[in-house]
């Protein structure tokens, strides 16, 4: 999309500096990316952008106008978690880079949380890419690491000693994301801690940090709250579903209330139509759509091809949607002269007493595939994987 920066990044590219880039991130992390980096960058006009951010300003509007009663049916009764919150600490709202009817690149809605995402990583994977290929400096998002390092410690640690602070996960030296678990530590000198290793006395949580026993104040959560249930054998002290003296960053209600329940909900021009499977309507052909469960992760459930047989199946259609398929448009050239299509994740953080969110970070996935994850893409591919967009003038 811009062929400056595309011309000179592929000329400039070699396996050399892609074993590099992959080499500082090790070093940086203290440990590998479990998820194929791509080899390249994202190169987008400040058109585009516009465009994303215009989309996303809409959304949150429509968002903050919905009634609480709204927000709250979404929230699984099993699931739901005491001590909700106004507004939820995280917001990230995925698009795929698009081709419209009248043959412009624009974004397209895929899907949206609120539930963090690669935060830390992101920025070091960004700053990274700038070190292999220092003409990217000139394009890097403005914000100052210490700026980013910043809002993220009021927003995570706030005004507890960072000891008494934990990033929560189910076992995550497991996890594909453990890098940005290891770069969190780094950035604001908090523990991970595994949800078995929490203990409970009364209405306070504790866990072991250097063989002392340490309070737990502020919990940055990183389960998915209802892929607990999907664990075998699971045994842990503490339960979401009790009462506890600890603020949880984010709330984990909020990663059902903003979901692709709303996708019915919302309208933009880079919203595409969606509806609950049960209120699928008839004048609608079921091949125009996307077949999504509602509280999924990492693109599990999702049929892009589904069938009056599939559908008819359903048991449970209110927790299905149907979305509009968009076309992702393969604009990213590789050296082969082959494309890429991508989708990117727009990072932004909602402190509390803020009326919007800011935006801190982005997020890019390239395929070759139809499905726009990593784990779908072939083996041999090139130009696939994360990645991390920039943005200038066309």
């Amino acid at each position: 999309m811009i062929p400056k920066y595309r011309k000179q990044f592929n000329q400039e590219f070699s396996e050399e500096k892609y074993s590099q880039l992959k080499d500082i991130l090790l070093q940086k992390g203290g440990i590998a990316p479990t998820f194929r980096v791509s080899e390249s960058p994202l190169f987008l006009t400040k058109e585009f952008e516009a465009k994303l951010i215009d989309a996303s300003e809409s959304i949150i509007s429509q968002i903050k106008a919905m009634p609480k009663e709204a927000l709250q049916r979404a929230i699984p009764d099993n699931c739901r978690v005491p001590d909700d919150t106004d507004q939820p600490h995280f917001f990230t709202i995925d698009f795929g880079v698009c081709k419209s009817q009248n043959g412009e690149i624009e974004p397209q809605l895929i899907e949206l949380q609120a539930f963090p995402s690669l935060y830390a990583f992101q920025k070091v994977y960004e700053e990274t890419f700038c070190e292999v290929y220092p003409f990217l400096s000139e394009i890097k998002n403005p914000m100052p690491h210490e700026t980013f390092k910043n809002y993220l410690k009021e927003l995570i640690v706030g005004d507890e000693h960072p000891e008494n602070v934990i990033l929560l996960e189910i076992f995550p030296e497991k996890q594909k994301t453990a890098i940005d678990f290891a770069l969190t530590e780094k950035l604001l000198g908090i523990k991970t801690v595994c949800l078995t290793k929490v203990k409970k006395e009364g209405r306070k949580l504790y866990y072991e940090n250097n063989g002392k026993l340490t309070e737990i104040k502020r919990i940055y959560n990183r389960i998915i709250f209802d892929e607990l249930d999907n664990i075998p054998d699971l045994v842990t002290e503490f339960n979401f579903r009790e009462e506890a003296d600890v603020k949880w960053i984010t709330h984990p209600n909020w990663f059902f209330k903003i979901s692709k329940f709303l996708l019915p909900l919302l309208d933009h021009q880079f919203v595409p139509k969606s509806y609950f499977l049960h209120a699928f309507p008839e004048h609608e052909n079921l091949e125009d759509f996307v077949l999504k469960p509602l509280f999924s992760f990492a693109g599990s459930g999702v049929n892009l091809n589904p069938t009056k047989e599939i559908t008819d199946a359903i048991q449970d259609k209110e927790n299905y949607i149907l979305q509009r398929k968009v076309t992702y448009e393969p604009i990213f050239e590789d050296i082969n002269g082959e494309f890429s299509k991508a989708e990117i994740r727009l990072l932004y953080i909602w402190r509390e007493n803020d009326e919007r969110p800011i935006l801190l970070e982005n997020l890019g996935r390239m395929t070759k595939a139809a499905m726009v994850n990593v784990d779908f893409n072939k083996k041999d591919a090139i130009w696939i994987g994360s990645s991390n967009a920039f943005f200038a003038e066309g």
